[in-house]
């Protein structure tokens, strides 16, 4: 069970950020976000398909892909039951189990000081075209 959502880099990703990592759906960046890594996403929580809501719900191992071109990194956390991803705009991948609305999954095992720096510098061309791929490992 997985999703594939699309999304693009921009100049101002820092990807400095000790305890997330932010996809958004937003078409700007400021220097002030510092946990996004791509904007004009395709997808957000609120718009992930219902098996994978239901398995992130119940508190499953997920494992996130990031690939622009041939440089791939990979996160994974755990869904909770109390994750409502009903936010229409972001993602949100966290170190801690702090929930709310915009949270995809807690207690990653990476934030966006983690990824690979040739990932990151590969997001800070507007160009560029990330892969954010969502699976379920243990279903």
């Amino acid at each position: 069970m997985k999703q594939n959502i699309t999304a693009h880099g921009h100049a101002n990703v820092l990807s400095t950020h000790s305890t997330t990592i932010e996809i958004t759906k937003e078409t700007e960046l400021t220097s002030a976000g510092d946990c996004i890594i791509a904007i004009g996403a395709s997808a957000s929580c609120a718009d992930l398909n219902i098996e994978l809501r239901k398995a992130i719900q119940e508190g499953k191992k997920i494992k996130v892909t990031l690939k622009v071109g041939e440089t791939e990194d990979v996160v994974t956390g755990f869904g909770n039951p109390e994750l409502t991803l009903k936010h229409t705009h972001d993602i949100v991948i966290r170190k801690s189990d702090f929930k709310c609305s915009r949270t995809l999954m807690i207690n990653s095992d990476k934030a966006a000081c983690d990824l690979k720096p040739e990932l990151i510098e590969k997001l800070k061309k507007p160009t560029s075209k990330l892969n954010f791929t969502i699976e379920v490992l243990n279903l």
